[in-house]
């Protein structure tokens, strides 16, 4: 008898071996993207340091409240993180989409970040 393994032991196992060639440095350090049922998260990570370089999600107070579709607060969050990671002296990242298909939110926020200046 096989036992099948939830959507979510799947994804992460995507996940590892995507990072297993993925890696962040300080000169192109990794934007990873989480996306949960109701929120989409973004962070620049330089992982030689082990530090975050710069962030947004749906989480924050601007955010309280909001009517938009979830598409579009992953756009908003695209441009957020792009601009603060430039803020941080951050132009070209490597996209670590972390087990999820490149599709809806996590292509929205990838290519609101690639128009508000991010290279990848």
């Amino acid at each position: 008898m096989t036992k099948a393994a939830s959507r979510g032991a799947a994804r992460q196992k995507r996940h590892e071996r995507i990072r297993l060639r993925v890696e962040g440095t300080a000169g192109r350090p990794r934007l990873a993207v989480f996306r949960s049922l109701n929120h989409i998260y973004a962070q620049v990570i330089d992982d030689a340091a082990g530090t975050t370089l710069a962030a947004a999600s749906t989480r924050e107070p601007s955010f309280k409240g909001s009517t938009q579709t979830k598409v579009e607060e992953a756009r908003i969050v695209g441009r957020l993180v792009a601009e603060r990671a430039r803020t941080a002296g951050v132009a070209t990242v490597v996209f670590d989409r972390a087990g999820y298909r490149y599709h809806g939110r996590v292509k929205t926020l990838a290519d609101a970040a690639r128009e508000a200046g991010l290279d990848f």
